[in-house]
């Protein structure tokens, strides 16, 4: 009985352990403006960080490179983009979503070599690849999600309110909208994982299986899993402190978050 007990205790344990966050470091405020997505390169070892700029403008978006350490290695690797947000990485190419296009960028030359228009498109936002090499990019005001294959763009699902954050893995496509958590099939079939989210939700990363975290533009982070539970690690809306796009290292189990109104990037020990 003793035996029993103590098993369903580390059982118990297990299932509602709790995690948290430990900050390790953030930038400086002078070299970034308006950081609105993190990806993490595990082969350099470095950050990709991508800048708005200035709201409105054209042309004034930027990609810059910072060291795992949180300093700046260059702040104007790749410049002359519109609205830049969401960036994915597949082999040497990284992708980021400018409003109505994808630019697609040579990591080793760190130059634009094309760009990808999505017609009718008015704000890409979110944008990920899958292991075939397929990209997936969200637009927020018009509620789509385009798939992108052999640089020819098509719709792939549509009607999702406020669709944003995107994720690729294996055959399924985990997408925040409506202040919801939804996995999508290889057959484009729905079923919602998490309910009740503040509206803003923004990114996605899967840091175990079945396990997420989730950012809300306003300033939170989630730990969510895919059984309808959830965690608030971190909620600095009172600071007015944003948690946009979100980076993550499994290795290190370190995540990177751009607090982009704050024009930082800051980073955090899972725990």
């Amino acid at each position: 009985m003793k035996k029993l007990l103590f098993l369903l205790i580390v059982v118990g344990s297990n299932v509602y352990a709790q995690h948290s966050l430990e900050k390790v470091w953030t930038t400086d405020s002078t070299s970034l403006k308006n950081p609105e997505s993190v990806r993490y390169d595990p082969k350099a070892k470095i950050l990709f960080v991508s800048n708005i700029g200035e709201f409105g403008k054209d042309n004034v978006g930027y990609v810059s490179k910072i060291g795992l350490d949180g300093k700046i290695i260059k702040k104007d690797w790749v410049t002359g983009l519109t609205g830049t947000k969401g960036l994915a990485m597949n082999k040497n190419t990284l992708y980021a979503a400018e409003n109505a296009a994808v630019a697609v960028i040579d990591i080793a030359k760190g130059t634009i070599t094309k760009r990808i228009t999505i017609e009718g498109a008015q704000m890409l936002n979110d944008i990920t690849v899958d292991s075939k090499g397929a990209v997936y990019v969200s637009d927020s005001k018009t509620g789509k999600i385009h798939k992108i294959e052999n640089d020819k763009p098509s719709v792939y699902l549509e009607n999702l309110t406020s669709v944003n954050g995107l994720l690729a893995v294996d055959n399924d496509l985990y997408i925040l909208a409506d202040g919801k958590f939804w996995r999508a099939d290889s057959n484009k079939k729905l079923t919602q994982l998490v309910d009740g989210l503040e509206g803003g939700m923004d990114s996605i990363e899967m840091v175990e299986k079945g396990g997420f975290l989730l950012t809300n533009w306003n300033g939170i982070i989630y730990y969510v899993k895919d059984d309808g539970s959830k965690q608030v690690l971190s909620d600095t809306r009172d600071k007015k402190i944003n948690a946009a796009d979100l980076g993550w290292d499994p290795a290190t189990k370190i995540l990177y978050v751009p607090q982009m109104l704050n024009n930082r990037v800051t980073a955090f020990k899972l725990k």
